[in-house]
């Protein structure tokens, strides 16, 4: 028998698409990635004209760190005192310390120190801001729309990833690093104010009824997650899998492109066959709104990527790496789309932001620490052998999800 995760009633059944309070959220959650984007090509561009590449690098990299300490933190704060207020004040608190940072620049020219300050300011809102944005969507739709909203959640990237750079670096042309960091805070403007237009189920607008010490809470979050029968296999699928597919797709392919002599263009090619990959599933997950029997499908599509990673290693020419890509893009866009609606279906709200803390730790904290030991790795055994291991991993995340019958049984509601 399969089983239908539910959860506690949400706002009256609507399509998400045709939802005018779903789509003020989705405006809103584009609306901060876009000014994401555009935050980090004016703070690597403001870098690089204060200090030398190694400096700029450094600029970067620190916003990572209070994220990711914070980031189970961040969770305890969304389920205190709930995610539509700790969405809204987080995402004022960027835009103001952004547009500052735009003031400042206009009227000086401050240092690394500066730069380093905000990046430490910034990575530390964003641990308590996207806990926060992943224990939203389940109070402002019907749970049988969470497919749907992941699928639109997916959409959303895409046009972040299509816009963000071209607008950062218009921006970066017309008035330098303090005109991309006005247009950053200015997205996240637009961002806050359709954010206190979204409404939320009242029973839960107030979060977490049982509220003890922050540490108690945190460890009770955990215990949870690991003691429930869904989420706990869920999570390890999340935390392998993305762990096996971040560094091949990250850094892997432009030391694949450049291996296999392809260049910059082969590269293109192949990034713009995942992202249409990925476009596509999210376009269907918007439309279509439920994939029947997700349980067994999110595994199943993990090994179908799995085998699309180990073809891409072997991929002799741009055009089977672009089709390998295709692929790649189309099954880990649906197993990640599962994966996001599953975790919101299976957790009671209470604990939406402490869970949704632990699955953004693994897939925004730890995946990219493999970034260095796949470059390394690649450096020392080529991209063949590596992309393999790296599928390996993949593929034992698909079969701890196999393997689990809650899990394999799991469906979305109708």
């Amino acid at each position: 028998m399969s089983a239908t995760l539910t959860a506690p009633t949400a706002p009256a059944e609507r399509a998400a698409h045709r939802d005018g309070n779903v789509l003020r959220w989705l405006g809103a959650y584009t609306s901060s990635l876009v000014g994401d984007s555009v935050y980090y090509m004016a703070l690597s561009w403001a870098a690089a004209q204060s200090g030398s590449a190694a400096q700029a690098g450094l600029v970067l990299a620190v916003g990572a760190v209070p994220r990711a300490l914070l980031m189970l933190g961040g969770g305890v704060v969304a389920d205190r005192f709930g995610p539509r207020r700790v969405v809204i004040a987080s995402d004022a608190v960027r835009c103001v310390v952004i547009l500052a940072m735009a003031a400042a620049l206009l009227l000086a020219s401050p240092g690394l120190w500066l730069l380093i300050s905000v990046a430490l300011v910034f990575g530390a809102v964003d641990a308590v801001f996207l806990p926060a944005v992943g224990a939203l969507p389940p109070r402002i739709t019907g749970t049988g729309q969470l497919a749907r909203i992941q699928g639109l959640k997916g959409l959303a990237a895409r046009i972040a990833t299509i816009t963000g750079a071209p607008l950062g670096g218009l921006a970066v042309a017309l008035g330098g690093s303090a005109a991309a960091f006005a247009a950053a805070g200015a997205l996240f403007a637009v961002s806050t104010a359709l954010l206190t237009g979204v409404r939320i189920a009242a029973a839960s607008a107030d979060g977490a009824k049982d509220r003890g010490a922050a540490g108690r809470e945190l460890v009770d979050g955990l215990r949870y997650v690991r003691g429930h029968p869904v989420l706990f296999p869920l999570m390890l699928v999340i935390a392998i899998g993305e762990l096996g597919f971040a560094g091949p797709l990250n850094i892997g392919l432009t030391l694949l492109a450049e291996e296999r002599g392809w260049g910059a263009a082969g590269m293109g090619w192949i990034v713009a066959a995942f992202g249409t990959g990925a476009g596509l599933v999210s376009l269907m997950l918007s439309v279509r709104g439920r994939v029947p029997r997700a349980g067994l499908v999110l595994p199943a599509s993990l090994l179908g990527g799995v085998a699309s990673i180990a073809g891409l290693a072997y991929a002799p020419s741009v055009l089977l790496a672009a089709t390998a890509g295709l692929f790649i893009g189309l099954l880990a866009g649906l197993s990640g789309a599962l994966c996001g609606a599953l975790l919101q279906l299976a957790t009671d709200q209470a604990y939406l932001g402490r869970v949704s803390s632990v699955s953004a730790l693994f897939t925004l904290g730890v995946a990219p620490l493999s970034y260095p030991v796949t470059g390394a790795a690649i450096g020392a055994w080529g991209t063949t052998p590596v992309f393999l291991v790296s599928a390996g991993v993949c593929a034992t995340g698909a079969l701890i999800g196999l393997a689990s019958a809650n899990l394999r049984r799991a469906e979305l509601p109708r």
